[in-house]
């Protein structure tokens, strides 16, 4: 019983003593943990955490500095004055086709050859190839502009000369008119004074009345000298059928070549009712 009662209280010692060296580590782990002597493995992915954002806070402040931020100005200048370009190149295009027909648009052309390769140049030099194809512009524009003024202008004088000339041709297609017409051709022309003419308008009144559109309905006759057919008038010009003078001319030539004098034509006229 004593032996065995030993054997009991042997292994009642040992036991104390193994528990006592779990103990003894466990604290001893945790003063060196206290003390820094050794890290916990939780600890560190903290700290890599931490050490990554600081790192990206870094990169990214490096983003704000003076250097680039000078050079993203850089940028958004460059490119404002490029779409300020593109609008030019846009504008002078259309000038060009505007007035191509009314003046020299060559300098708005080399200008435009110039600025169209504007992406490859900086913007100081796409500023001043942009204000020198705006310049090409505005003079190309200037002097289209007085190419109109001149063209209108002669146009005005144009009409008006034509209108001066279809009043006067008015006046001279009246019967009066024609009347001058002829005195003044005949005596010009012919050299018959006022008793040759007096046998004129004898003769004319009684033909046509001196009316320009007089026609003969029976014979075909027609115009102030009563021309049969009335296109004979044509070699006098081609406007006989509407112009006194024209058919005047003709008449006279027809007066002259036939019985001499107006006189002459008008005693026929008397004596067979034609001439």
């Amino acid at each position: 019983m004593q032996g065995h009662h030993q054997h009991g209280n042997h292994l009642s010692l040992r036991k104390p003593l193994f528990t006592r060296k779990r103990i003894i580590t466990a604290s001893a782990i945790a003063l060196a943990v206290s003390a820094g002597l050794i890290v916990p493995a939780v600890v560190q992915p903290t700290a890599l955490h931490e050490q990554t954002v600081a790192k990206t806070t870094t990169l990214s402040e490096s983003s704000h500095t003076p250097a680039a931020r000078l050079a993203a100005d850089k940028r958004v200048a460059k490119q404002r004055v490029d779409n300020v370009a593109q609008a030019t190149l846009v504008h002078a295009h259309a000038v060009i086709e505007q007035t191509k027909s009314k003046t020299d648009v060559t300098p708005l052309s080399n200008a435009v050859a110039y600025l169209k390769n504007y992406t490859v140049f900086n913007a100081k030099l796409v500023v001043h190839m942009t204000k020198t194809t705006n310049d090409a512009i505005a003079s190309t524009s200037a002097a289209a502009a007085e190419a109109d003024r001149v063209a209108a202008e002669k146009a005005a004088a144009a009409a008006a000369a034509a209108a001066q000339a279809a009043a006067a041709q008015a006046a001279a297609n009246t019967p009066d008119g024609a009347r001058a017409t002829a005195r003044s051709m005949a005596a010009s022309s012919y050299g018959w004074g006022d008793d040759q003419f007096q046998c004129l308008d004898s003769l004319w009144s009684k033909e046509s009345g001196w009316r320009v559109e007089a026609s003969n309905g029976s014979s075909g006759a027609t115009g102030i000298p009563q021309a049969l057919p009335g296109s004979k008038m044509a070699s006098a010009g081609d406007d006989w059928a509407t112009n006194a003078a024209t058919q005047i001319k003709w008449g006279l030539g027809y007066i002259a070549g036939s019985y001499g004098t107006p006189c002459a034509a008008w005693s026929h006229s008397q004596a067979s009712n034609w001439y």
